[in-house]
């Protein structure tokens, strides 16, 4: 009878589920970069930087790309406090999963928290280190700080492998992170 107890307790228990690893997508996106790279215009540079979108915002399970998704969804109509707490929830749920921390990082920029943003992007890029939009943001938050030299560097590392970028024009000629040495 003990024993029965027993069994009975640990099948009532709440099953915490676990997260599964992400799926390594390194090779997919090295293709999308070659085709970035090798795009002959903004127009098809733009529908290269989408797919590779698809390919970040794919989540590791339903539950975690739920939360995403309602994440996402709460952002758009500008209920920062209500998609940090998703966000919150999905880096907790799949630490492992560049994509929450990125999300979570976004909303820290628009909430213009830049010193928790970064400690996010820092987190994404350590999981997926060329994960393009993670790099842009990264430039944009220490350029918020900034921190321009860093900034200017990170998004050249972006910039080589998705030269489409919108944030590209930062770095033109008379722009915050144009190269520095020119002078009248």
């Amino acid at each position: 009878m003990k024993h029965l107890c027993m069994i009975l307790a640990v099948l009532a228990a709440p099953v915490v589920a676990a997260c599964p690893a992400p799926p390594d997508v390194a090779n997919e996106l090295e293709g999308l970069f070659e085709e970035a790279r090798a795009a002959p215009n903004d127009q098809a540079g733009r529908l290269v930087s989408n797919q590779m979108w698809e390919v970040w915002l794919r989540a590791p399970d339903a539950a975690a790309q739920e939360v995403l998704e309602r994440g996402m969804r709460k952002r758009d109509v500008y209920d920062f406090a209500g998609a940090l707490k998703d966000f919150d929830r999905l880096a907790e749920y799949c630490p492992l999963y560049a994509e929450g921390f990125n999300q979570r990082a976004y909303i820290h920029f628009l909430r213009e928290d830049y010193r928790l943003a970064l400690v996010d992007l820092d987190k994404a890029l350590s999981l997926q280190p060329r994960h393009v939009a993670a790099q842009s943001g990264r430039a944009l938050t220490l350029m918020r700080l900034d921190r321009i030299d860093e900034a200017r560097e990170q998004l050249k590392q972006a910039l080589a492998n998705n030269p489409w970028l919108s944030e590209r024009f930062l770095m033109s000629e008379g722009g915050p992170l144009a190269p520095s040495g020119k002078d009248i």
